[in-house]
């Protein structure tokens, strides 16, 4: 069974950054994606960013050119830059990784941006 254990989350002033850290338990080459979602109180969850196994990316447009996502095998680790926050990022945000067969997702890590 798949761990995957968040990091990073916090309180920031809108248009500060964050970092955020997901850990696997085992090694995440496997995995076809890995991403990040988040919800916020009220919505959906939604998908923020993902990377797959060869290094594309793709992010929600509400997100791109502020986010960057990476990927660090070696580690197993995957992570989330978040720059110039809004206080509309303010969500719990969630890890995933999907192997062929599987789906696992983190425990959830709160992001809050104060206006």
């Amino acid at each position: 069974q798949v761990q995957l254990v968040e990091s990073g989350g916090g309180l920031v002033q809108a248009g500060g950054s964050l970092s955020l850290s997901c850990a696997a338990s085992g090694s995440i080459f496997s995995f076809v994606t890995m991403g990040w979602y988040r919800q916020a109180p009220g919505k959906q969850r939604e998908l923020v960013a993902q990377i797959v196994r060869d290094g594309s990316t793709n992010y929600a447009d509400s997100v791109k050119g502020r986010f960057t996502i990476s990927r660090d095998d070696a580690k197993n680790t995957v992570y989330l830059q978040m720059n110039s926050l809004k206080p509309e990022d303010t969500a719990v945000y969630y890890c995933t990784a999907r192997a062929v067969l599987s789906t696992y997702w983190g425990q959830g890590t709160q992001v809050t941006v104060s206006s």
